[in-house]
C-alpha cells in the first residue's frame, strides 16, 4: 500500500500527541520517522509508533522530553537524555555540535540515558546540509556477539557520517556494524518471510533462515571481527564513556523491559576550518566526476555514491507516495480508533 507523505504526518502527529507530547516535540519525532519512510527504510519508520506509544503507556518512556545539560565546556558537551525521545535527543546534540563547531571547528556530543533514536543519517545530515561534516553514533539492546563468541553482547551499534556533495546531493553513509540492522529481522518475521544465510545465527551459533531463530540468537557482524571490533568502541564512547547503558545492560526498545538506557554521540567537523567551503565543493564535485567515470564491474551500469540510493528512494516516495507494509497500516489504523481519532493511514493511499 502507498501513503503520502503528508498522510503520513498527519497521522504521527495525532497519535504522538495523544501520549502528552507537545506539537513541536512531536512533529520532530514524526518528521524522522517519515523520513525514514521516505528514504526506503521502513525498520526505522512508522512501525515503531505502536512500540513508543506503549512504552510511554507503561511509564517507561517520559514525555514530553526534558534534556538536561551535565557538562558544556568548549567544544564539548554532555547531556542526559532524561528516558525521553532519542530523537529529540540527537537532534539537540547535534545543533549543539554544529554551534560549536562554528566557534572552535569541532564540536562533540555525548547523549545518556536516552531511547531508538531512529535512522542516524538524518543526523548526520543536519551537519552537511549546513555544509559541515556530521558523525553520528549509538549503542543498543544485545544482538551480536563477540567475534568468536555466541551469547548476544553488543548491540547492532551502527555509524553514520555524512558530508556536503558539492552542487549534488550531501553523501552520507549509515551502517550497523552488523551484516543488517536488526529491524530487517523483525520486518522479515512479522510478514513471515525467510531471511538469507549470513545474516544471523541461531541461539547454538547455526546459520539460520528463521527470523524468529535469528531473534532469539545472534547476528553477523560486518567485516567479521572488523565488525565486532567497531561495535566494541562504539559501545565503549557512546555506552560506558557516556555513563549511559552498555553492552548487556542496554534492554530493547522493543519489549516492555524498563528503560532502554541507550548513549548516543554526535559530531561536527567545520570544513572551513581547512579550506573554504567553495573549494572544498569543486574538490568533491571533481572525486564524484572521476568516481562515476571510473570502470564498472561486470553488469553493472552505474556506480552509486554513499546515500545516493536512499535520496533517490526519498523524491520517488515524495512523489509517488510511500510502501508501507500491510501490517504496519492495521496496526496503526487500530491505534486511531481506539484513540478516538476519525483520521485513518489508510486515507491517505495513493490510487494507482
Amino acid at each position: 500500500m502507498r501513503i503520502t507523505a503528508d498522510q503520513l504526518m498527519k497521522v504521527g502527529l495525532e497519535l504522538l500527541q495523544t501520549t502528552g507530547t507537545g506539537m513541536q516535540e512531536a512533529r520532530l519525532v514524526a518528521e524522522n520517522l517519515v523520513a525514514a519512510e521516505m528514504r526506503g527504510m521502513p525498520t526505522h519508520g512508522v512501525n515503531l509508533i505502536p512500540t513508543i506509544l506503549e512504552r510511554i503507556a507503561a511509564g517507561q518512556m517520559k514525555v514530553p522530553t526534558e534534556l538536561k545539560v551535565i557538562a558544556d565546556e568548549q567544544a564539548v558537551v554532555h547531556i542526559d537524555g532524561s528516558n525521553g525521545f532519542g530523537q529529540t535527543a540527537a537532534v539537540e546534540g547535534m545543533r549543539r555540535c554544529i554551534e560549536k563547531a562554528r566557534q572552535f571547528g569541532v564540536g562533540f556530543s555525548l547523549i545518556r540515558n536516552t531511547n531508538n533514536v531512529g535512522l542516524l543519517a538524518l543526523y548526520s545530515l543536519i551537519a552537511a546540509k549546513q555544509g559541515l561534516i556530521g558523525i553520528c553514533a549509538c549503542n543498543g539492546a544485545a544482538s551480536m556477539a563477540p567475534w568468536g563468541g555466541a551469547d548476544p553482547f553488543f548491540g547492532t551499534n551502527p555509524f553514520s557520517i555524512a558530508a556536503p556533495g558539492g552542487a549534488g546531493d550531501p553523501v552520507v553513509l549509515d551502517m550497523s556494524t552488523t551484516v543488517v540492522a536488526r529491524g530487517k529481522i523483525r520486518r522479515a518475521a512479522r510478514l513471515k518471510e525467510r531471511i538469507p544465510l549470513g545474516w544471523a545465527l541461531d541461539a547454538t551459533g547455526v546459520p539460520t533462515e528463521d527470523p524468529e531463530a535469528a531473534i532469539q540468537g545472534t547476528l553477523v557482524p560486518v567485516g567479521e571481527h572488523k565488525g565486532y571490533g567497531m561495535a566494541f568502541f562504539i559501545d565503549l564512547i557512546c555506552g560506558l564513556l557516556s555513563g549511559s547503558s552498555y553492552a548487556r545492560a542496554v534492554r530493547t526498545f522493543h519489549q516492555p523491559e524498563g528503560p532502554t538506557g541507550v548513549g548516543v554521540m554526535t559530531v561536527a567537523i567545520e570544513i572551513e576550518r581547512f579550506m573554504s567551503l567553495d573549494h572544498f565543493s569543486e574538490l568533491i564535485d571533481e572525486h564524484i566526476r572521476t568516481i562515476r567515470d571510473s570502470t564498472k564491474a561486470q553488469g553493472r551500469e552505474r556506480i552509486y555514491l554513499p546515500g545516493e540510493i536512499e535520496a533517490e528512494w526519498e523524491r520517488l516516495s515524495r512523489n509517488n507516495g510511500i510502501e508501507i507494509d500491510p501490517p504496519v497500516v492495521k496496526a496503526i489504523d487500530s491505534l486511531l480508533e481506539k484513540a478516538g481519532l476519525s483520521v485513518r493511514l489508510s486515507d491517505g493511499e495513493v490510487q494507482a
